[in-house]
């Protein structure tokens, strides 16, 4: 049997500079510590890659091209279980793509291809949720004035765009660590999916919330561990 083909030397660089971005956030991360992660010269690294702007925009790259093919699933929303699906997804790649996120103010203000880019991005997320509520509008699950749809659009890609800041400077220390991958990603689906609540017929709208106390206390180590033996309105003050 024939042995598996080594990986290409850029692509071990896009991998490591991947990891080490999401770990330690792009700013603090040099391209002698990616070549040194990889046991590899600086020298063979520029090679590949002569400056760090073209390491994070190849990884940009990546992240737009696996969210272009993941948006286009908006289109089959047709309740609040896909909706769910659907919106968890977003988070998970996000989650893998999180230094994006974590330093987005940063990139931004000094890679004018991001600058420009990430603006389309929020316009394709707008765009695939205003599908989503669509979706949910044809099946009867959801009433909406058409004058509210953007604002709801938009507040929810809000959500996803900023949510790992926000738990981020709710646990600095260990908040974007793996193992705190699924509580904050469970949160954040929820939190955005919850703006759609206020529209949803009564079945739909309990099934929301069946999905959220199902899901509710995923992370071990996360908030809602120390409040278990409360009552809702106790942790709700």
């Amino acid at each position: 049997m024939a042995k598996k083909a080594p990986r290409r030397t850029a692509q071990r660089i896009l991998e490591a500079a991947l990891d080490l971005f999401n770990r330690f956030g792009e700013p603090n991360v040099s391209t002698t510590l990616v070549a040194s992660e990889l046991n590899i010269s600086p020298g063979n690294l520029y090679y590949h890659y002569p400056a760090k702007e073209e390491l994070i925009n190849k990884l940009y790259e990546a992240y737009e091209a696996e969210l272009d093919e993941l948006l286009h699933a908006s289109e089959g929303v047709h309740d609040v279980e896909d909706a769910w699906f659907f919106m968890h997804s977003l988070f998970e790649l996000i989650w893998r793509y999180r230094f994006l996120y974590r330093d987005l103010n940063d990139l931004l203000s000094k890679n004018r291809r991001l600058e420009t880019q990430f603006q389309l991005v929020l316009k394709n997320k707008a765009r695939a949720i205003r599908q989503l509520i669509a979706g949910l509008s044809r099946a009867g699950h959801l009433e909406i004035d058409v004058h509210e749809v953007d604002t709801l659009a938009q507040s929810m890609v809000v959500v996803l765009t900023y949510w790992l800041s926000y738990e981020y400077v709710r646990n600095p220390r260990e908040a974007l660590e793996p193992e705190h991958a699924q509580g904050a990603l469970m949160r954040g689906g929820l939190h955005a999916l919850h703006l759609l609540a206020p529209y949803l017929g009564p079945e739909q709208r309990r099934h929301l919330l069946a999905l959220g106390n199902a899901y509710n206390g995923e992370d071990p180590g996360g908030a809602n561990a120390a409040g278990a033996s409360a009552s809702p309105v106790d942790m709700a003050v």
